[in-house]
């Protein structure tokens, strides 16, 4: 897909978020969430180097994105690490910087996101990565700058394999818009997606450490 036809289908994705109503995105958090705590509490995963504790990479949402702050504060309540992105340099991979729902509130960084004090980067157990559009074998299409991609591509290079979750509305699915869509050389395939409707094409699983896998049918 050239950038000119990627560009325009971001902007057709893009309108569908913008025409959903206030209740949609309501419920859909609330479902986001919900999915989320469920899997957390069926499969048992490992911590990383920061202790015993679980640490997942989340995202502070941008105008249209699902919200899913509720469910990190409770899981920073209760002893959940929670890290979120960081810019350090353009075009690099990202950083994940430990925030603190009680602590020292984010700042503005690169393209207007949300960013916790920048001090010791931990390696995520889970990254819940935003998705404009996916596909039904849990490709991404992102927003155009690569940052995703740069990242899950450097974790693997480095032997650690977190497992990556798109979060993205149900109005996202690729095959809606782009028929024969077919994703980039450059692009990171994902575990899974979760949107309000469902895991896509099912919930992952950890099956050894450091690496992530789906379940078999049935």
């Amino acid at each position: 897909m050239s950038k000119n036809n990627a560009d325009l289908l971001r902007t057709r994705l893009r309108a569908g978020r913008r025409a959903m109503s206030v209740a949609q995105r309501q419920y859909g958090n609330q479902l986001l969430c919900q999915q989320l705590q469920d899997w957390l509490d069926t499969f048992e995963l490992p911590g990383n180097d920061s202790g015993d504790s679980l640490t997942v990479a989340a995202f502070w949402p941008l105008e249209d994105e699902p919200d899913l702050t509720p469910l990190l504060r409770a899981w920073d309540a209760v002893g959940i690490n929670i890290v979120l992105p960081v810019v350090i340099r353009r075009q690099t991979p990202l950083e994940f910087h430990r925030w603190d729902a009680q602590g020292v509130p984010c700042v503005s960084g690169a393209f207007g996101v949300r960013e916790p004090p920048r001090l010791a980067p931990l390696q995520p157990d889970v990254v819940l990565v935003p998705t404009l559009g996916y596909t039904l074998g849990a490709d991404r299409l992102g927003y155009g700058a690569g940052y995703y991609d740069r990242t899950l591509h450097a974790m693997q290079q480095s032997g650690h394999k977190p497992v990556s979750i798109g979060i993205a509305w149900d109005e996202g699915l690729l095959e809606a818009y782009a028929p024969h869509y077919a994703a980039q050389p450059h692009d990171m395939p994902l575990d899974a997606v979760l949107t309000p409707a469902g895991w896509i094409p099912s919930r992952p699983t950890r099956i050894s450490a450091g690496k992530a896998a789906t379940p078999p049918p049935g």
